[in-house]
């Protein structure tokens, strides 16, 4: 009884074990189909292009030839002319090698070379011609390419580095030479048969299978566990196969149901447990300070004794000098610096979260200004200049966002301090979108005022969307210095404008007149237009209501109010911990200062404020006198349009099946997750705009029209030398459920 009891349970795992491995191979047959069809729509579909251009192709004669360039994943193909499409040639990048070369000629050269030469041409065009169009002769493992100014070769560059990691998409299924193992037969004689193929995989030491020297030392390392590095397995597969072949060889492999020559991918990574990711430490923020709205909180009467270091002061300047380099009293000084008071703005981030997610270009437009506008009503008590940052000094901060159980990170750095330039980075990878710029800060003095001119702009970017709105910043003006009341407002026109959609924003801020009442103090008037067209109107106060015109419809409504129920619904910010705070970061490096401020210490906050500068101007002069330059820890310059870009910037629209986690670390924005994919340094990864007009600014982004093809995740039998590939679609628990499979089946 107990022998049959025996012998029911192992033939009933048996059919689960057939059934499963019919269902697995029934998948992989449905999922080889999909990626053929996928490799030949990436080719022959106009609309996926990284990047196309023309390019000078120097040829085997040594005499250069203008063609028009295609770059799409892993391929390069070569025509004579956009528009009837006289196919060239077409170029293999999963062997290739990318190289800059110096030239004496006008223009930027780069080289794209086998490093064996060995042949890096198609032997079949992307339709089948057998036979390119007649041009010079071009060399077979290698080509010279010359774009016409530098800032071209540079996009060139990083497109032709990114379809190199990309080339992974394009892999090619390679069937085994010899005897190939017909599961579904012996699935479907017998059960038997299928306790005989365990068996005898099990038991026997060597396969039986015919491999190649390849093959062997592949399954030599994925034994070993050694296949760590995913370009040391992309540079095996066999690059003198035209892509025709490879893919009428993927098609004959669906046929069977062992194709044991599937390449394992490592794009995979199990993630690690959430609580030991090494993330910084972020507290909330125990008090923040709100002003008043109206007049009340913006002026300030000064003491006597204050209005003699004013008038000292004024000894020093004249009309129209710029104040940046002048030593300001400590009275006047808001006690955070100026990197902590540019993050004002995004108190109320979920605007941002909200308009990403806007279907229509209008309202993400209204939606945009409306957080634009909701950066300014938070202001200090009297009249306070945040303190002038150090050179090298950073502040990072995090706000979360119950909504959408996500966080925006703030990254700042003083990247310079003559002139005196602040850099920025905001990032919310999962609510769709970061913010970037830099902010030169001037001052002019007129007399009895000054303004503080606030010189640079933010990119606003709507990541899955490529979506880019560039927007400016008011100025700040001060009067009452000699006579009348310490006053300070806002001034000057805004501009919002996204050149993709065509929507654009003017707001002006304005000035208080001579004559005005208290009414109007804080105006600002401003329009949205789509082209020349206004489409509605604002008018109101920045610190309290704002009321929206309609122009269609003629209606009025409110647009913007931070009334108390909104402050209340403002996001919490979180600053590190000031135990993990590097010396350089605002907080420890002014909090004597700000210690003695808080006291009312004027004496004291001076001095340990002239220790600060002092100490940057000795180490300045120690830097002039050994030759040596100051290098940014978290942005870096452009050389050719001078703007500052932050050195981790990770702009990819967020995958939910992919990505599990952004998380800030040492002033390193990442994320964490499932499996790697290629970082792409661009606006964004979807962009639509015109790369004509990006040519001219030298902007031009490199990204696809469409959205990358599905990374593959290849689990291996060792068992049964079945190979199962599953297609990324479905979330992280559910991957793991696959391994888990594949555990049961290797034990039994």
């Amino acid at each position: 009884m107990y022998l049959h009891c025996c012998e029911f349970h192992f033939y009933h795992n048996l059919l689960k074990i057939s059934l499963l491995l019919q269902v697995q191979k029934k998948n992989y047959r449905e999922e080889k189909k999909r990626a053929t069809k996928e490799l030949l729509s990436t080719i022959t579909d106009p609309s996926v292009i990284v990047m196309a251009d023309w390019l000078k192709i120097r040829g085997t004669l040594k005499s250069w030839t203008k063609l028009w360039c295609v770059l799409k994943p892993g391929v390069l193909l070569i025509y004579k002319t956009p528009k009837n499409g006289q196919w060239v040639g077409t170029v293999l990048l999963n062997a290739c090698e990318l190289i800059e070369r110096p030239s004496k000629k006008d223009g930027f050269c780069f080289k794209v070379f086998h490093p064996l030469e060995q042949s890096v041409w198609a032997v079949k065009g992307p339709k089948g011609e057998a036979v390119g169009s007649i041009t010079q002769p071009l060399p077979g493992s290698y080509l010279i390419f010359r774009a016409a100014s530098e800032s071209d070769g540079r996009c060139w560059m990083d497109a032709l580095e990114l379809a190199l990691k990309c080339s992974g998409l394009l892999k090619r299924t390679m069937m085994r030479e010899g005897k190939e193992l017909d599961l579904n037969a012996s699935l479907e004689n017998s059960h038997v048969a299928l306790f005989g193929l365990l068996r005898a995989n099990v038991l026997q030491s060597s396969e039986h299978y015919q491999l190649n020297d390849s093959e062997i030392e592949q399954q030599h390392f994925r034994d070993h566990d050694l296949y760590s590095d995913k370009s040391d397995k992309e540079n095996e597969q066999d690059h003198e196969e035209s892509d025709n072949d490879g893919l009428e060889k993927s098609g004959k492999s669906e046929e069977s149901d062992s194709d044991t020559s599937e390449k394992q991918d490592d794009s995979f990574v199990d993630p690690e447990p959430m609580d030991l990711i090494k993330e910084t430490t972020y507290v909330e923020e125990s008090h923040e300070e709100l002003g008043e709205a109206g007049e009340a909180c913006q002026t300030e009467v000064v003491s006597e004794e204050n209005k003699s270091l004013i008038w000292t002061l004024l000894k020093q300047v004249r009309p129209g000098m710029d104040l940046s380099k002048v030593v300001l009293p400590t009275f006047i000084l808001e006690p955070r610096s100026f990197l902590d008071k540019l993050s004002d703005y995004y108190y109320h981030a979920d605007f941002l979260s909200e308009a990403a997610v806007e279907e229509n270009a209008y309202s993400r437009m209204k939606k945009v200004v409306k957080w634009y506008l909701s950066g300014f009503y938070k202001k200090p008590k009297g009249l306070k200049k945040p303190y002038n940052p150090i050179i090298g000094e950073t502040f990072r901060c995090m706000w979360i966002h119950p909504k959408t159980n996500s966080r925006t990170f703030y990254i700042s750095e003083q990247v310079s301090h003559h002139p005196p330039i602040s850099a920025f980075y905001v990032s919310n990878r999962k609510d769709g979108f970061c913010v970037s710029g830099s902010i030169l800060a001037k001052s002019k003095f007129y007399g009895n005022s000054l303004s503080a001119i606030l010189d640079g702009e933010a990119r606003l970017s709507f990541l899955s969307r490529g979506e880019d709105y560039i927007m400016t910043i008011p100025y700040a003006h001060c009067k009452g210095i000699l006579y009348g009341t310490l006053t300070l407002e806002l001034g000057g026109y805004v501009n919002i404008s996204c050149e993709k959609t065509g929507y654009s924003a003017i707001i002006e801020f304005k000035l208080k007149p001579f004559l005005g009442s208290n009414d109007s103090v804080n105006q600002i008037a401003g329009k949205i237009k789509l082209g020349s067209e206004v489409l509605a109107t604002l008018e109101g106060h920045w610190d309290t209501e704002v009321i929206i015109n309609d122009k269609k419809t003629n209606k009025s409504e409110l647009f913007w109010n931070p009334t108390i129920d909104i402050r209340q619904q403002r996001l919490t910010r979180c600053t590190v911990l000031f135990e993990e705070q590097e010396n350089v970061e605002s907080e420890k490096l002014w909090q004597h200062v700000t210690r003695a401020i808080s006291h009312k210490d004027q004496n004291e906050a001076t001095n340990e404020k002239f220790i600060l500068e002092e100490a940057q101007r000795n180490a300045a002069k120690e830097r002039k006198a050994k030759k040596t330059e100051w290098f940014c820890k978290l942005f870096e310059q452009d050389p050719i349009t001078g703007d500052w870009h932050y050195k981790y910037a990770d702009t990819r629209p967020w995958d939910p099946l992919n990505d599990l986690m952004q998380y800030e670390k040492d002033g390193v924005i990442q994320s964490k997750v499932w499996h790697r994919t290629p970082m792409v340094r661009s606006g964004s990864v979807i962009s639509l705009s015109n790369q004509v007009g990006r040519k001219e600014n030298c902007k031009r982004q490199v990204g696809f029209k469409v959205r990358l093809y599905e990374y593959h995740v290849y689990y291996q039998h060792k068992i049964l030398n079945l190979s199962r590939r599953h297609v990324i679609s479905i979330s992280g628990p559910d991957l793991s459920s696959w391994m888990k499979i594949c555990l049961n089946l290797t034990s039994f």
